[in-house]
């Protein structure tokens, strides 16, 4: 914006000083040829009246030497009473002008080498006398040069100041908008103390009024939001202490240590919904050097609660690549609610006794976590990964794949569903390693590549 109006300006600027600094040139330079053939009238006034009075040739020879500069003058007599013409000084015009000015009787110019000459005709006696008088070159340009060189200095010196008054407002009106598209950004990046000057132009002021009162707005809506999350979750405390007495007395099988280790966790989980709902600012995602957690170590964890379970039900459980530390930029808390998630599908959608593998492969820019199962699949993954609309089942809410979707997101990865070589459906995990953008699903040759490449290196 601001180049383009200092462009503007320039171009303005230039085509006012063209349009009057030409027209006022060429009337300094007519203005200077007027006042040269001006002094050439008064030179020639000065001998008409000397022809008056005499004609004689010595006489008028010594009044046309003290008239004229050097040999700029010359007078033509005509012949009269059997006397040939005269002609005194140098002459330069053309005879045939000469007498075309005689004829006619009236002053006239006409161009000789190096400048012109201006023919003044005198009707005496004896007949019309033409007076002509040199005006050399130089003297119907003098001044014009450094007339032309001040218009061309006051000119330059309009389209400097304009530009600089034009890059003043430009700078005026850029950097409070500026201002604002960084503040937009830091507000979409969840800095909510982002707030905008309100200053510059009216336009601006007035954006940057509406955008604190909308940056103002976000803030209660998402404290409300956490108050109503962390009320929500409080009303879950009692009918889970009542499970978790029910579940004391189930004696000491291996099912009733799993419901209640189930019922632990989930007292965990819902503590730590109010603490974070609870605080002044949401958290975020792990960020910075050395956050996040050990995938291997987490799949390990998770796979060791779920194995029981899948004991009972006569599931063959497999894993792979968790021998290893498999460092990621995700909280443990977050990558194990996203396990849970899948694989609470796997035991909730798949029979009983159908086998489930999770692998794990480190990539030098990327870390997949494949879960997949040997069931039926899923007859529209679309549908499936479709936020909200669950998997189509009874008593399905998407809710699930959502909690795996944003983790993924999180880190610029994403979520696929596809077929599982176990012959059923296989969820894989990206999870970015270096923040870049997400890969959009336009780009599946490329993410079939990468995951060829990871898994070949892995």
């Amino acid at each position: 914006m601001r180049w383009a109006l200092v462009k503007v300006c320039l171009a303005v600027t230039t085509m006012v000083v063209v349009a009057f600094a030409v027209p006022l040139g060429l009337v300094v330079k007519e203005m200077a040829r007027d006042r040269a053939f001006s002094n050439a009238e008064r030179e020639a006034a000065v001998v008409v009246p000397a022809l008056s009075i005499t004609t004689d040739r010595e006489q008028l020879e010594r009044v046309v030497a003290s008239a004229g500069s050097d040999d700029g003058m010359a007078v033509h007599l005509p012949a009269s009473d059997g006397r040939a013409a005269v002609d005194l000084g140098r002459q330069r015009a053309a005879d045939a002008d000469i007498a075309a000015v005689r004829k006619l009787g009236r002053a006239s110019t006409t161009e000789v080498p190096g400048g012109s000459a201006l023919l003044q005709p005198v009707a005496l006696s004896l007949g019309t006398v033409v007076i002509e008088v040199y005006v050399p070159e130089s003297e119907t340009s003098n001044g014009v040069g450094t007339a032309w060189a001040v218009l061309a200095a006051v000119g330059a010196a309009l389209v400097v100041g304009s530009v600089a008054v034009a890059d003043r407002l430009g700078v005026r009106m850029v950097q409070p908008a500026r201002r604002l598209v960084e503040g937009a950004h830091e507000l979409g990046e969840g800095k909510l103390g982002a707030r905008v000057p309100e200053e510059g132009p009216s336009e601006l002021r007035l954006a940057a009024v509406a955008f604190n009162s909308m940056a103002d707005q976000v803030v209660q809506l998402l404290a409300n939001e956490r108050e109503l999350a962390a009320d929500l979750s409080h009303r879950l405390r009692t009918p889970l202490t009542v499970l978790r007495l029910n579940a004391a007395s189930l004696g000491e099988s291996p099912a009733a240590e799993q419901t209640r280790t189930a019922v632990a966790q989930l007292e965990r989980e819902v503590d730590t919904i109010i603490r974070t709902a609870r605080e002044a600012k949401p958290q975020t995602a792990a960020a910075g050097p050395g956050a996040g957690c050990d995938a291997a170590e987490v799949v390990r964890e998770r796979m060791a609660f779920w194995s029981a379970l899948a004991e009972d039900e006569g599931r063959k459980v497999r894993t792979a690549g968790v021998d290893r530390p498999v460092r990621i930029p995700v909280a443990r808390a977050d990558l194990a609610a996203a396990l849970d998630a899948l694989l609470g599908n796997v035991f909730r959608h798949t029979p009983e006794g159908t086998a489930f593998a999770v692998d794990v492969h480190n990539g030098e820019d990327a870390v997949i976590v494949l879960v997949s199962d040997a069931g039926a699949g899923i007859a529209d993954p679309e549908a499936a990964m479709a936020r909200g609309r669950g998997s189509g089942a009874a008593g399905s809410t998407g809710l699930g794949l959502d909690i795996v979707r944003r983790l993924a997101e999180s880190t610029g990865g994403d979520v696929r569903i596809g077929s599982s070589v176990l012959g059923g459906t296989e969820v894989r995990l990206w999870i970015q390693l270096d923040g870049r953008e997400p890969v959009r699903r336009g780009h599946r040759g490329a993410v079939r590549r990468r995951r060829r490449a990871l898994v070949g290196r892995s």
